[in-house]
């Protein structure tokens, strides 16, 4: 068994990486906030094999506020271990800011600068982590991140800013941080090291922008994107994960002649999966969750109840829906879902996943909702 300590575990990097870590039984996760009691914190220095600092600040009220959130914090830290004399692995999450000078940027460096110091004085092993700006479900809209809230008003039907449209950011994705995370957990190391998570895009936040609101108006076209590139998978991943839970559903245009009802799903280009499904009364399928996959449910024929619950707060909601409605499902990152059969004949679905299945990496984690 080993044991992870993860500071700042309610964080946007915090939760993505603490779902990620509890669904390998041979590792117990620690994690630890500014709200958990100082004996948890002390209870993972003394059996930590490796500490994932994701601590830290980035936005506060008072400039002197980043050393406390970013440098005092570590420091904390770094004491508990001295007085235990305890030599874990440590992976600092810093910033590429740390190369810039501003109050952010120089915190971030003097935590590094601190933890360098530590690991020649101990021998202790520690990987610091430069990150760009980090994507993905869960960060926190309105803060430090312009996908977050651009995810979050453009869904909401609310205004974005844009100083300047040709300005360029780079961004990397949640899940590839924590994948780059936990395959340190494999490793041997020695010695403080810099490490990167990759890919790493390079955006527009005019070509952003425009994306999102792609992203919106194919509800009303039902035309989607196509889904090929790696960045425009993870950003539709993103978008969706910010969707409010009572936008989930929404209903179809119906075009009615004599010979029935017609409704276009989706009009998409080799971009992700559809399939059919055939189910018995009472019969339950789904139960499980998806870190960057997106899914539409369709019922073509009988009754069904399709269930929610948010891995990370866990809020629920439901919908009850049959095959006279033409109403999709939307099926965000992060929740768990299922889908029951809650009526006297047979239960026919069609599905849609942004991506297709792929034995090796089929993001599809069992959980109960």
């Amino acid at each position: 068994m080993k044991h992870v300590l993860v500071t700042g575990g309610q964080g946007f990097i915090g939760r993505n990486l603490v779902l990620a870590l509890g669904r390998n039984a041979d590792i117990e996760t620690i994690s630890v906030d500014l709200e958990t009691p100082l004996a948890d914190l002390g209870r993972g220095l003394d059996v930590c094999d490796v500490i994932f600092h994701l601590a830290g600040t980035n936005r506060p009220p008072r400039e002197e506020d980043f050393e406390t959130g970013n440098v005092r914090s570590l420091s904390d830290v770094i004491a508990g271990l001295d007085d235990r004399h305890r030599q874990p692995l440590i992976v600092l999450s810093s910033s590429t800011q740390a190369l810039l000078d501003n109050p952010y940027g120089r915190s971030k460096r003097r935590a590094e600068e601190l933890l360098f110091t530590f690991c020649r004085r101990t021998k202790t092993p520690a990987v610091v982590f430069r990150l760009p700006g980090v994507f993905g479900k869960w960060c926190r809209p309105n803060y430090n991140s312009v996908v977050a809230t651009f995810c979050h008003n453009i869904s909401r039907d609310l205004p974005i800013q844009i100083s300047d449209p040709a300005n360029e950011i780079e961004l990397v994705h949640v899940d590839d941080v924590v994948a780059s995370l936990i395959n340190l957990l494999g490793e041997q190391h020695q010695g403080a090291s810099f490490s990167e998570a990759a890919p790493v895009f390079r955006v527009s936040l005019g070509e952003l922008a425009e994306r999102l609101y792609e992203f919106k108006r194919q509800r009303e076209s039902g035309r989607i994107t196509d889904l090929s590139d790696p960045f425009l998978k993870k950003l539709y991943g993103t978008y969706m994960s910010y969707l409010p839970p009572d936008k989930f559903a929404y209903g179809l245009e119906q075009k009615s002649d004599a010979r029935g009802v017609l409704a276009e799903i989706l009009k998409a280009n080799a971009s992700g999966q559809f399939f059919v499904s055939r189910t018995k009364p009472g019969i339950v399928r789904g139960n499980h969750y998806h870190d960057t996959k997106v899914e539409k449910f369709l019922v073509l024929e009988g009754q069904a109840l399709v269930r929610f619950r948010n891995m990370a707060t866990g809020e629920k909601t439901a919908y009850s829906v049959s095959g006279g409605e033409f109403k999709v499902v939307d099926v965000p990152p992060g929740w768990t879902h299922a889908i029951q059969n809650v009526g006297p004949s047979e239960m026919i679905v069609l599905f849609w996943a942004s991506e297709a299945f792929e034995p090796d990496q089929p993001d599809t984690y069992p959980a109960e909702v």
